[in-house]
């Protein structure tokens, strides 16, 4: 397991880390969050076509630059501490993903170059208004057509920018099947006759999300029938410990504002950062910061190298990066003196980034359960 990052990978992130500040300074972040879209195809496009971010794990012959989860996991951390508002998680962590983990080499060949191209917006609709994450709670249903076409019928809801996307990979199962059996994933698009996509009102507006209504969607198959239960899996475990890299991104970027703002403000005399109950918060956010990031290191690092113990890292990844984010978002609005929770100040974009991201994936207490599941405890 990969513990340091190698000079051309730290060149990256430099790389990187100029592109976003110059490309997602607030002032973007609020302009697009306000929108409908929640992002433009203007920033969209250079993101691609400048930097080519959105194939860095597609294979090469796939049309992407054939790199590892590891260098996905780079540019998800600095989009966090950016906080960068695109389609990218929907389209690169999520689809992309669960294409490569389910798709034949023939519909690779057919999916993936657009995606890696960044001409293609897509998602993955799996969980449904239940808010369940096991795949038990898919309730969606896939009736065959003859082929590879079938009918699907029923509601997906917290989906990444679903309202936005040019592909949908759906998750649904045979009718009267249950649990992990008869599930499937579907490629339906986003003009498809019977399919009605809504925005939902949400606390992040940097995330957006969408309600998809399937009413006798026609859907192509994706991968094999009925077998769809062990690609979905993986990609969630994978999408997991891509969330935790992002999510320490966006917490180290809360914690050196916080830092620098206590060294900023002064409060009988002198800076509030020489107080020693000062020093003694900042030690620990570092700590705590510091120890979620290895995790997600971790995590990223399994997942690059297909590790079997991924899914118990990943979990473990995605529950300390959630603690991790939350905490150091309350502490730095409390630094800030609670004006960091004002709409003038940009630390609550984050602390709402953070919250959502607590959830989404699953909270921290089910992936602790995943995690103690897949040590066999």
């Amino acid at each position: 397991m990969q513990f340091s990052f190698t000079p051309e990978q730290t060149e990256f992130r430099s790389v990187l880390r100029r592109f976003l500040a110059e490309h997602s300074p607030p002032s973007t972040v609020r302009r697009h969050m306000e929108s409908e879209a929640g992002w433009d195809r203007e920033g969209w496009r250079a993101l691609n076509t400048q930097l080519g971010l959105t194939g860095v794990h597609i294979p090469e012959e796939f049309g992407g630059q054939g790199f590892s989860f590891v260098e996905l996991g780079l540019v998800l951390e600095e989009m966090g501490r950016a906080l960068l508002c695109a389609p990218y998680f929907s389209t690169t962590v999520l689809a992309a993903t669960a294409i490569l983990n389910s798709g034949t080499d023939g519909q690779k060949t057919a999916l993936l170059p657009s995606i890696a191209l960044g001409e293609c917006v897509a998602t993955l609709a799996f969980t449904e208004p239940n808010g369940r994450w096991d795949l038990g709670g898919i309730e969606t249903t896939a009736t065959p057509l003859g082929g590879d076409r079938f009918k699907l019928e029923g509601v997906k809801s917290f989906v990444v920018d679903g309202h936005t996307a040019d592909l949908i990979v759906a998750a649904a199962r045979r009718p009267g099947s249950g649990g992990e059996d008869g599930l499937s994933l579907f490629t339906v698009e986003a003009d498809a006759p019977g399919l009605t996509r809504q925005a939902l009102k949400v606390l992040d507006p940097t995330r957006k999300l969408a309600r998809l209504t399937f009413d006798r969607v026609e859907a192509r198959l994706l991968g094999e029938a009925g077998a769809a239960a062990g690609p979905l899996t993986r990609t969630l475990t994978q999408a997991a410990a891509c969330l935790a890299n992002e999510m320490v991104g966006g917490a180290e970027r809360l914690r050196q504002s916080a830092l620098d703002y206590a060294n900023l403000r002064v409060q009988f005399g002198r800076p509030i950062a020489s107080f020693q109950s000062m020093k003694h918060k900042q030690a620990d956010m570092l700590l705590e910061v510091q120890l979620a990031m290895s995790a997600a290191y971790a995590a990223a690092s399994a997942a690059a190298e297909d590790d079997p113990e991924l899914p118990a890292i990943a979990a473990l990844a995605k529950a300390g990066a959630s603690d991790a984010y939350m905490s150091t978002a309350r502490h730095t609005i409390q630094i800030h003196g609670g004006a960091g929770f004002t709409w003038d100040n940009d630390t609550q974009l984050w602390f709402r980034r953070a919250k959502s991201s607590e959830v989404f994936l699953g909270d921290p207490a089910w992936h602790r359960e995943l995690m103690l599941r897949g040590w066999g405890v």
